[in-house]
């Protein structure tokens, strides 16, 4: 009799508290955002990752200088086009959050990083390291090995734009950098192709470093599925619901304790 009682009341005190927040909702990164803003808020949930994945496809346009863009490339025109336009789509991203926020100057100022990104597009880096971790920390296995193939062909392209034009350099192709770059990320190490500039070099580190953490990745992810099908086997065997003959024993052993039980009961009582 009293239930329905208890739930108007609670409906009265539901009624005067704050709105509840959508479900679809999701509250940005407190760093990128600013309080009780949603609508910046929903901006930044839709233009993170596709911002993200941009900075990540485009490393090797925005780390090899102009310089030897002129050397390696035939139509250096489409560089210069490409990093134009990445730059403006970073502008138009900082333009509208800075529009979205309630103190604009507060806001353009005080987020460095992506001002900077439309200017120095090296500065992009932050965004790529930023979703390789994002996919480490989610444990999406699948996402994770994706980010570091597309990581690994940037600094592939990187090595190739570096060494190309090098005096007594050797990898000078493409087709020779990807090769040296699956070598060198599976830590085979032939050694009938290395950089031999510090750029180079310094990305050839980076490859070194993203093929031991991958391989650290997708080893424990074996061994988390090896562990959770042994634990499944083992919740089968132990189910109620088990055919084997181990199952019909532990059945049969159960029943037996409940009749000793349902005997012992009478005389307990006398």
């Amino acid at each position: 009799m009293h239930r329905p009682e208890f739930v108007c009341e609670t409906a009265h005190v539901s009624d005067t508290t704050a709105p509840p927040i959508p479900p679809d909702f999701e509250s940005a990164d407190p760093s990128e955002s600013e309080p009780d803003n949603p609508r910046l808020d929903r901006w930044i949930n839709k233009t993170t990752l596709p911002l993200d994945l941009i900075a990540l496809c485009t490393i090797w346009l925005t780390v090899v200088p102009l310089g030897t863009i002129h050397r390696v490339a035939d139509h250096p025109m489409f560089w210069y086009v490409g990093r134009i336009a990445v730059s403006v789509i970073y502008g138009i991203d900082m333009a509208v959050r800075t529009y979205l926020s309630r103190r604009r100057l507060r806001y353009f100022t005080h987020h460095p990083v992506g001002v900077l990104a439309v200017i120095l597009p090296v500065i992009r880096l932050v965004f790529s390291l930023r979703l390789l971790r994002a996919m480490f920390k989610r444990g999406n296995t699948a996402h994770f090995v994706f980010v570091s193939i597309v990581l690994l062909f940037n600094l592939v392209v990187i090595v190739w734009g570096f060494e190309r034009t090098a005096a007594g350099a050797n990898i000078t192709s493409i087709g020779i950098a990807v090769w040296w770059g699956c070598v060198t990320v599976f830590t085979v190490g032939y050694g009938d192709y290395f950089p031999i500039t510090t750029p180079g070099r310094i990305a050839a580190v980076a490859i070194m470093v993203l093929g031991l953490t991958t391989a650290a990745v997708i080893t424990a992810q074996i061994a988390s599925s090896f562990m959770d099908q042994a634990q499944s086997r083992r919740n089968a065997a132990s189910s109620p619901d088990d055919d084997s003959t181990d199952g019909r024993i532990r059945r049969i052993e159960e029943m037996l304790n409940e009749h000793f039980n349902q005997a012992d009961q009478p005389s307990d009582q006398t």
